[in-house]
């Protein structure tokens, strides 16, 4: 498998295990994202990409497929861990401007606690 799921107490994390997030790999992922979501064990995703180093348009794909899961379920998506190539074609595609994006783990695991804390307040 190309991806490892650990849930834990705000989010579930999803490791890409691979360097491609391609065609050959993303329909995989996606189906986790979509699983994750059904689940319910949590409405936050974080997704580690720094064992990542090339990413195309499926990937892409991909990742807007859990940003879209996560916010239909009032949580949210951060990756983390992009490398320069993949944190590239993502501002190229301005999708930085959608998505979550953290340089380490810990940092995204912080994101996930402030929209918790945020949602509390609503």
């Amino acid at each position: 498998m190309s991806f490892r799921k650990e849930n834990l107490e705000h989010c579930t994390a999803v490791y890409v295990e691979t360097d491609k997030l391609n065609a050959t790999i993303s329909p995989e992922l996606k189906k986790m994202f979509t699983d994750s979501m059904e689940e319910g064990k949590s409405s936050n995703l974080v997704l580690d990409i720094s064992a990542c180093k090339y990413c195309d348009s499926s990937g892409l794909s991909a990742i807007l497929v859990g940003h879209r899961a996560t916010k239909n379920s009032n949580g949210l998506l951060v990756v983390n861990g992009a490398s320069d190539m993949v944190e590239k074609l993502i501002h190229l595609s301005k999708l930085d401007s959608i998505l979550s994006l953290t340089p380490t783990f810990p940092e995204a695991l912080d994101l996930v606690m402030m929209h918790e804390i945020e949602k509390g307040f609503e």
